[in-house]
């Protein structure tokens, strides 16, 4: 009974909306990421249909379970019968109906932890960055460019742009959306891949390298998350129970070597050898 309450096809369906609207980017994605294409609907129609679910779809999800315990020839519980509260002590004599351990514990918990799983991966950070880039969609006669939402990335990656740069960019985004208009070559553009392509063929990106530079950004944007998450799965690896005094600079080395394998298996071992020996005079030699 509780494995199905967790499992049961309501909750998979609005899983199943939920990876949707996570939209993970696919193996190539050059040719198949549209920034557009990310901030969506479903991420606040999934939350609604969550809290819906939360608040009045107790009765309809019970009904279904028994359906299919009938069904399976399971045996249903009686609701209003008294069990021990589960993690405390039998003796104090604490209990609670299968109704509330079930509904309470198990139904709203489930729920509760997508909702804080979607709330992690679609923080509110984020939303603003997917929702600035959306404005670089050059469909439909680049209908939702927005010069201010497009200058606010320059904020946001400070790193990437001077202050001069922070400076001139609303011009140069407003020029360049004027040019890009009216030049009849860019109506085919279907996507940002396609639009950075085209930009290189007009030569444009050397007249609005700003301008340039965002889409940029735009396309490495999955590659660079995809990054983040694999790395961060590499220091649960890496720094272990048994090696958790590990100091900054060792730390960062054992990283790069792990995240970077492929490099590290082409490189020979002589080299390596002869590198690291000549670092410091050693009492002894290497083989």
């Amino acid at each position: 009974m509780r494995r199905f309450l967790v499992d049961r096809a309501s909750i998979e369906n609005v899983n199943v909306v939920q990876q949707e609207a996570e939209l993970e980017p696919p193996p190539n994605v050059l040719n198949e990421f549209n920034p557009n294409e990310i901030v969506r609907d479903p991420v606040d129609v999934v939350k609604a249909r969550l809290g819906t679910m939360r608040e009045s779809g107790w009765n309809n999800f019970f009904a279904d379970v028994q359906g299919f315990c009938v069904a399976k020839s399971i045996l249903v519980p009686n609701m209003d019968d008294e069990i021990p509260v589960r993690g405390r002590s039998r003796a104090e004599g604490r209990t609670i109906t299968n109704l509330h351990h079930y509904r309470a514990e198990i139904f709203y918990v489930a729920i509760d932890k997508i909702c804080v799983e979607m709330d992690h991966r679609f923080s509110e950070g984020s939303n603003i960055i997917l929702d600035c880039f959306s404005c670089l969609d050059p469909k439909n006669s680049f209908s939702k460019f927005d010069v201010d939402k497009l200058a606010r990335l320059a904020d946001i990656y400070h790193a990437d742009f001077s202050d001069d740069d922070r400076g001139t960019i609303r011009d140069q985004l407003e020029t360049y959306v004027l040019q890009v208009r009216r030049n009849a070559s860019f109506s085919t553009c279907e996507d940002v891949q396609s639009l950075a392509m085209k930009m290189v063929q007009t030569e444009k990106h050397l007249v609005f390298p700003l301008v340039y530079k965002l889409i940029e950004l735009a396309l490495i944007l999955s590659v660079s998350t995809a990054s983040v998450e694999r790395a961060f799965s590499a220091m649960k690896i890496i720094k272990s129970k048994l090696r958790n005094k590990i100091n900054d600079v060792w730390f960062n080395d054992l990283m790069v070597c792990y995240t970077e394998r492929e490099i590290f298996k082409s490189l020979d071992d002589i080299d390596i050898i002869r590198t690291f020996t000549a670092k410091k005079s050693r009492k002894g030699h290497l083989p």
